[in-house]
């Protein structure tokens, strides 16, 4: 019976963690992507990885999207990356 108890507390840990592990999917507006895409900004340099995520330093300057107050962009090390204007964090890496 111990056995058994254990096994389900230890189950029942495995899957709390997974729920934890689960991010949420940003689906962001194709004309949003094509704003970004048309822009000619020039590439700043960040150190380390650029991932979805990774909150930008307030040395980075994130640019607005016209009408898309959930949206900023910026181009770091060479990729187009969206951005959360509020939290800094990259949402998405374009290109």
């Amino acid at each position: 019976m111990k056995a058994l108890v254990i096994s389900a507390v230890a189950l029942f840990l495995s899957l709390g963690g997974a729920a934890v592990a689960q991010t949420a999917t940003v689906v962001v507006p194709g004309e949003v992507k094509t704003y970004v895409q048309k822009q000619e900004t020039p590439s700043v340099t960040f150190e380390g990885d650029v991932a979805v995520g990774t909150a930008l330093p307030d040395t980075v300057e994130i640019h607005t999207i016209p009408d898309q107050p959930d949206y900023g962009y910026v181009v770091v090390n060479k990729k187009r990356v969206l951005v959360n204007p509020k939290t800094r964090a990259v949402i998405e890496v374009i290109q």
